[in-house]
């Protein structure tokens, strides 16, 4: 009976969700450069409606789609006539999409502190906000919250800081969930904020950081796409910005800053996944931190937190141009990837985006480096694909704790790295 209970509880909440029954998610190995040019094209075939969740780049890296169910065997056939392998990643997006909810189901509950709040489940954007109040309320000598903007449908767009006092001190940003779909990320954002409060006064190296430096940290960075993630569509990426003209909703948060913006590694179609929109910070969620971080003027080091593909990347996206300190950035990259190896033995790879995952214009942290903050980086959370953006609640503790050792080596090596 209370299996009964549970899967009715569930089919209430998921009633009016896209449903992804029969999606599949394929692995392609393009062999050679004709190969991936290939995908390229089967990519502008609108009418498949396919998500590439790992886009064709270059022949070494896995190229990931999902595929729905009507176009799967046009698909297939259509990489077997040109020689291309594939494999199946995930046979049923439905089937992994009912396992999140029902997890999320037995486990929903309002926590009354941030101890009992529970970060190994997922949560939605309400339950988010009130973490942060939460966490604020307990800790308020040392937690803040500064809404920095509305959403384009209304939402405050909420960050919070951590500082220990002084005004304009030197300062590092942390975001997570730009790209709404990639839950693992708010959910990691979350725990972070939590593990900045546990341990300052009890651990060494985040009490100097924090008594020099303040720490912003923007938990969920598209609040609409967030929540239509939960309320619609799961695999949600955009924001919900309307485009004049199209049909089509959203703009890809992460094509939209104005750092080599509308050259190639986005898209001008406004049904793109990459769309990148009409103007450089077209959109709000995007525009709100270019003001702050330009207004603010004294942060030293940015990191824009994604998933999936286990990376750690420095500018650029938009060029192959070397940045200035490629050879310190990549350094440091380097020692954050042991660290964070080192805990559950997670393996990441890392370089500048443009030669480590493909060209992408329009990126956070290609404007952040040229704005001036030379620390800028980008992680993509787990994992390489076995589940890629479904990753299962169980793995969200891990590789939080995991990220955090990244994050710490960087924000440690900036305190200690004055410029």
């Amino acid at each position: 009976m209370k299996g009964l209970l549970v899967l009715s509880a569930v089919l209430l909440v998921v009633f009016g969700k896209e449903d992804f029954s029969g999606h599949q998610v394929l692995r392609i190995s393009a062999a050679d450069e004709a190969q991936v040019e290939k995908v390229r094209e089967l990519e502008k075939l609108e009418h498949l409606q396919l998500d590439f969740w790992r886009g064709p780049s270059q022949p070494s890296t896995p190229i990931d789609v999902r595929v729905p169910f009507p176009s799967v065997q046009a698909v297939k056939v259509f990489l077997e006539s040109h020689g291309i392998k594939y494999s199946i990643m995930i046979k049923d997006v439905q089937v992994l999409l009912k396992d999140e909810e029902e997890q999320m189901f037995a486990f929903k509950s309002r926590a009354h502190s941030t101890d009992t709040f529970s970060y190994a489940t997922y949560h939605t954007l309400d339950e988010i906000y009130e973490f942060m109040d939460l966490l604020v309320a307990e800790n308020p000598n040392l937690v803040s919250k500064i809404q920095i903007g509305n959403s384009y449908e209304g939402r405050p767009i909420n960050v919070l800081k951590f500082s220990t006092g002084g005004t304009n001190r030197p300062a590092i940003w942390i975001d997570t969930g730009i790209h709404s779909r990639e839950w693992v990320t708010q959910a990691s954002g979350v725990w972070f904020a939590k593990k900045i409060t546990d341990d300052y006064g009890q651990d060494e190296q985040l009490t100097a950081i924090l008594d020099s430096m303040d720490i912003f940290l923007e938990i969920v960075t598209n609040p609409d796409g967030f929540a239509y993630t939960h309320s619609k569509n799961r695999l949600w990426r955009k924001t919900r910005s309307i485009t004049a003209g199209s049909s089509c909703v959203g703009v890809d948060p992460n094509r939209n800053w104005d750092a080599g913006f509308g050259e190639a590694g986005a898209s001008s179609n406004p049904c793109s996944e990459t769309y990148r929109g009409k103007f450089a910070n077209s959109e709000v969620e995007v525009k709100s931190i270019v003001d702050f971080v330009t207004n603010h003027g004294n942060i030293k080091a940015f990191i824009s937190i994604h998933s999936y593909s286990q990376l750690l990347l420095y500018p650029y996206g938009y060029t192959t141009t070397r940045v200035a300190h490629q050879s310190e950035l990549d350094q440091l990259a380097k020692a954050a990837v042991e660290n964070l190896a080192s805990l559950y033995g997670t393996k990441y790879k890392y370089g500048s985006i443009i030669t480590t995952i493909y060209q992408a214009s329009g990126g956070t942290i290609d404007w952040t480096y040229n704005s001036g903050i030379k620390y800028s980086y980008t992680f993509e959370l787990r994992d390489t694909g076995l589940y890629g953006f479904l990753l299962p609640a169980k793995q969200i503790v891990p590789t939080a704790q995991e990220t955090w050792l990244g994050l710490m080596t960087i924000m440690d090596y900036t305190l200690k790295h004055p410029y």
